[in-house]
């Protein structure tokens, strides 16, 4: 079975840069205090990483 984390979003995109929407819309995320279940990939906790200001890991599952 794989790694999961699970990811909600805390911080609003708005006034923000287009990336970091993009990057929100990408994570599946687009509206405050929604949660999403994502697999554990060097590229989905990159872009955590890049915004970790927006969202934060509630669970790591796996």
């Amino acid at each position: 079975m794989a790694k999961t984390i699970v990811v909600k979003q805390i911080g609003s995109p708005i006034r923000r840069p287009a990336k970091q929407r993009a990057t929100l819309v990408g994570l599946g995320l687009n509206k405050m205090h929604k949660t999403r279940e994502l697999e554990d990939t060097p590229s989905v906790r990159g872009m955590v990483n890049s915004i970790s200001h927006l969202v934060e890991i509630i669970e790591e599952r796996g």
